[in-house]
Parts: structure tokens; C-alpha cells; sequence
């Protein structure tokens, strides 16, 4: 990994980790925190989660609904991980 990958993935994180913040403003600290460091271990399943919510969310579904549809998908992937 090149100096410029690096800067570029460490902005990603940045930016992913910025994000959660404001959609978990209301769970309390420790929760967001073990929430991020979930999802900075896992990104591509994390990755593979959100694409298929936002696919959902394109074609007309409201995002709780859409998340709600996709997560079964993915729940023995996630009982390994936690």
C-alpha cells in the first residue's frame, strides 16, 4: 500500500466514522464506539450491506423498511463477527 492509498483510506475512515456519529447521535458513546470498530474490522461486509439498502432505497422503499428487508441476508454473517 502506497503513501497515497494510505492517505486515501485513512480519509475514508475519517469520513465513515464522521458519518455514523450524526445517524447514531443518540446511542449512547460505548455503543458507537464498538459500532465503529465493527464495521472498520469488516468493511466489506459492512460495504455489501449498505449497497444493497441504498438499491433499496432507489427504488422507493424508505431506508428503515429497506435495512429492515436486508439485514436477514446478512444476520449469520453478523453472529460471526460478534
Amino acid at each position: 500500500m502506497g503513501i497515497s492509498d494510505s492517505i486515501v483510506f485513512m480519509l475514508k475512515e475519517f469520513l465513515l466514522k464522521k458519518m455514523l456519529k450524526s445517524q447514531m447521535k443518540d446511542v449512547p458513546e460505548a455503543q458507537q464506539e464498538k459500532m465503529m470498530k465493527l464495521i472498520s474490522e469488516n468493511p466489506e461486509l459492512f460495504q455489501k450491506i449498505a449497497l444493497d439498502v441504498q438499491e433499496k432505497v432507489k427504488s422507493g422503499q424508505d431506508q428503515t423498511s429497506a435495512m429492515m428487508e436486508v439485514m436477514p441476508k446478512y444476520q449469520e454473517d453478523l453472529k460471526k463477527i460478534l
